[in-house]
């Protein structure tokens, strides 16, 4: 999809509508596609709102620093973005707030100087316990993990690694032996957990925090013929991981309900763009069938608790998101 194509939004509106953009790390990927359904759902509630979904092909700041450009000289109401690199594109978001647009940033979020807040999906400290539970519930003997993220600068899979890092003392015998980053790209993804089952023999589970991450490494095992060896768990979508539980390859996995998550980052966009809220410390901040956020002293907010899946409750889920 070109750059234009994806900036045409979803329906001719009239100009008088409030523009929101929801800008996603790339384009293709479908927890970012689910989120943009739920953002469509809080326009269709709003009303006179109009939702622009863009992102770049590829999971780069340079491409989300081309959109942003992109979307200032439009003249949006509002951005809001999951960042593939805090401080890249703080100067470009900078200058859409000295235009007048409202910049909020969402999943993966933005060097405080460069958005008027952060929501989190959910609070840092309790994804990096229940990923790191995920793996150490199926290892009652302790062993070796390791952790296949997104970009080595994406801001929610560094802080999600380093509280699991920091958990670590209340899982006795699970060993961390390495990080390694896929780029939310599938290809690269899959050989990264192919070298990650070459470099540690022991190796027991992989950790991926990132759907395309999970899903590859799921894939890369069950080609090795490594199931029931090697746990793949992490954060994923039911709809894309069924088969993996399915097989084995994946006893349990955890993700909050993107849909929600671009529903309410969607309706914080407008609450602030309309003037109905401020994003300053103690705010709340509505967010429509989500109920509200409180901003803590860095103006973040978490959304909710994430939510456990496994071959008991993914059929249920699968034809959701």
């Amino acid at each position: 999809m070109s750059l234009a194509a994806s900036m045409m939004g979803t329906s001719a509106m009239a100009q008088d509508n409030m523009r929101i953009a929801l800008v996603v790390k790339a384009l293709g990927i479908g927890f970012f596609e689910a989120a943009a359904e739920g953002a469509e759902e809080a326009a269709a509630e709003l009303g006179n709102v109009e939702i622009i979904y863009t992102g770049p092909t590829d999971t780069t700041a340079e491409g989300q620093i081309e959109v942003i450009n992109s979307l200032i000289a439009q003249g949006v109401d509002a951005i809001a973005i999951s960042a593939n690199d805090p401080d890249a594109v703080a100067p470009a978001l900078q200058r859409a707030m000295q235009r007048g647009i409202t910049v909020i940033s969402w999943d993966s979020g933005v060097a405080e100087e460069g958005r008027m807040m952060h929501l989190n999906p959910s609070s840092t400290e309790l994804i990096g316990n229940t990923i790191l539970r995920l793996a150490a519930d199926h290892m009652p003997d302790g062993g070796d993990v390791a952790f296949l993220s997104a970009s080595a600068t994406a801001t929610n899979q560094n802080a999600w690694i380093a509280a699991a890092e920091e958990a670590l003392p209340n899982f006795p015998g699970i060993n961390i032996v390495a990080t390694v980053y896929g780029d939310d790209l599938s290809d690269k993804s899959y050989r990264e957990a192919q070298g990650l089952m070459a470099s540690y023999p022991d190796l027991q589970a992989i950790i991926a925090p990132t759907t395309v991450g999970i899903l590859a490494a799921c894939q890369a095992v069950s080609d090795a013929g490594r199931i029931g060896e090697i746990n793949v768990t992490g954060l994923g979508l039911p709809s894309e991981m069924a088969g993996c539980v399915e097989s084995g390859a994946t006893r349990s996995f955890a993700i909050w309900n993107p849909i929600d998550l671009g529903y309410s980052a969607a309706m914080i966009a407008h609450a602030l763009a309309s003037g109905e809220a401020t994003a300053v410390p103690g705010a709340e901040i509505p967010m429509g069938r989500m109920g509200s956020v409180t901003l803590d002293d860095a103006t973040t907010a978490a959304m909710s608790d994430p939510f456990t899946y496994d071959a008991s409750n993914v059929a249920d889920f699968a034809d959701i998101f």
